[in-house]
Parts: structure tokens; sequence; C-alpha cells
């Protein structure tokens, strides 16, 4: 099955990563709506899960390099942080948090995890 799904995303999955890199970036620069509900610090899960899917993407494109993950996990963390700068400095209904970086590097660093544990399980690292 994995082989399916690896031939099926092949050249796509380069697409899927800039497209969740744009998106990331698009949607922590808009002033987002208020929605009504307020759950403590629930926008640090959100910011773990859109890192984790970011992180996944990027390492999916270069899964063949399996030494390029580290050089992808820190890319990935540095993107976080400098999306929390230009929040901070292009934005006034949003500002930089440190505990987003410590969200968004907890969301790297499970990707990272989990894609060695699969790939390394399945021999295709």
């Amino acid at each position: 099955m994995l082989k399916h799904i690896t031939n099926l995303l092949k050249d796509k999955i380069i697409i899927i990563a800039i497209l969740v890199s744009v998106g990331i970036l698009c949607l922590s620069l808009i002033k987002m709506p208020e929605t009504g509900i307020k759950v403590a610090n629930i926008d640090k899960g959100y910011h773990s899960i859109a890192y984790f899917i970011l992180t996944i993407t990027w390492l999916l494109s270069f899964y063949k390099k399996p030494q390029k993950k580290y050089i992808i996990a820190i890319s990935c963390i540095i993107f976080g942080i400098i999306i929390e700068l230009l929040q901070a400095s292009l934005t006034v209904y949003r500002e930089g948090d440190y505990f987003d970086v410590l969200a968004n590097s907890l969301g790297v660093l499970l990707a990272l995890s989990t894609f060695s544990l699969f790939f390394k399980k399945n021999d295709i690292n």
C-alpha cells in the first residue's frame, strides 16, 4: 500500500509541501475572525499540528535523501521563527510569541520522530 501512495504522490508531494508552506504563511499573517469560543492555549495545539504537517510534507518530498531530514527539520523551525518575527513587525492584529515558536518546534520534532520511526520500520530510509 505504501508503494501505491508513493507512486500517487511521487511528483505532486513537492507541490503539496509548497502549498502547505504558503498556507501556513498566509494564515499566520491574516487577521483571523473571532469564533466566540475561548479555550486557553488551544492555538498552541494548532501550531503543533500545522508544523507537524509542514515538516512531514517536506520530509516526504525528500524521503529518498535521508541525510537531508535534519536540514528540513531545522528549516521548518527557522520558518516558524521568521513567521513569528513577521507577525510582530508587520501586523498590528497578531503578535509574535515565544510559546508559539516552542509549539511549532514541538510539531517539527514530532514529525521528524514519526518519519524516522516509520521509514526505519519500512526500510525506506
